[in-house]
């Protein structure tokens, strides 16, 4: 498994789904192809592909071992679960769990998960089937999700998203079964998992979506969740995918934490990024650009 270590943290990428590719049109409606091709040269071939106009995705966690403790990072698509207006993430049968323990993480080990937001592929792996009933997969975690989030998405709340039936079953069986639990924490604002890492909203994708911030001697990091699902937003920031819920509310925070980023040297870890799966940015004219690849390949 590919690991680095900032300061005192250790970050170990574990790959559910290595590429998954989704035609750029249905991700990016309103981009023009130009747009792309101005950025061939980087993006390919490990982001998109020109010819069959495709971009690659990954679906993966962040395996975060900080202070004696191991947190994960965004839970996928999961395995098993009826996504019938998502057919792509329906009835998974991945290795995700052995790829785990490829790792040295037994799910009685995690301490924490972070879920940044609530869309279905990112708290897949919260729970797993037992017979008939999904419960937690991770037996001794506490669950971390903004009470922004998890009130959007009850749908005891009957908010009309632009998800729509998108999301038809993942409350249900991947955030209400950990819920009852009593093995959720919902959190307002911000939150401070330990001394060296803390979630905080970065809204906009969706209303309660977050980020993790890593501050450990001079060695800084942002998981950014979906704030990123191509590195061609790094290039144009203000370009945004179908997925967000408030578009103009997310371009700004995609520039304010890119901006922190290059202001604090940090590693930019998105959930998506196949390939190196995550770099520096630097500011370069209205947005930013690649300054350095991370070293998971």
């Amino acid at each position: 498994m590919d690991s680095v270590t900032l300061g005192a943290v250790e970050i170990t990428r574990v790959v559910e789904v290595a590429v998954m590719p989704f035609p750029r049109e249905a991700v990016f409606p309103d981009s023009d192809r130009a747009l792309w091709s101005a950025h061939e040269d980087w993006l390919t071939p490990d982001f998109w592909e020109p010819g069959s106009d495709v971009i690659f995705t990954a679906m993966q966690t962040w395996v975060v071992r900080s202070d004696g403790r191991t947190i994960l990072i965004d839970m996928g698509p999961g395995n098993g679960k009826e996504r019938p207006y998502v057919p792509v993430f329906g009835h998974l049968a991945t290795d995700f769990i052995g790829n785990l323990a490829r790792a040295g993480v037994r799910p009685e080990d995690v301490d924490t998960v972070v879920c940044t937001h609530l869309h279905g592929d990112h708290v897949g792996w919260n729970t797993r089937l037992a017979g008939r009933e999904w419960v937690p997969t991770f037996p001794n975690a506490t669950y971390l999700i903004s009470r922004t989030e998890f009130d959007y998405w009850n749908p005891e709340n009957g908010h009309s998203t632009r998800s729509g039936r998108a999301m038809q079953n993942v409350f249900e069986d991947s955030v209400a079964p950990v819920h009852r639990a009593g093995q959720v924490k919902l959190w307002d604002d911000h939150h401070d998992i330990d001394a060296l890492l803390r979630v905080e909203l970065a809204p906009g994708h969706t209303p309660g979506s977050s980020i993790v911030t890593l501050r450990s001697g001079s060695d800084r990091a942002v998981f950014v969740g979906d704030l990123l699902h191509s590195p061609v937003q790094i290039a144009e920031p203000d370009l945004s995918p179908c997925f967000d819920e408030e578009e103009s509310q997310a371009r700004d925070t995609r520039r304010r934490v890119l901006g922190w980023a290059h202001d604090n040297n940090a590693l930019v870890l998105p959930a998506h990024f196949p390939g190196a799966a995550a770099a520096e940015v630097r500011r370069d004219g209205g947005g930013f650009a690649i300054h350095e690849w991370a070293a998971f390949q």
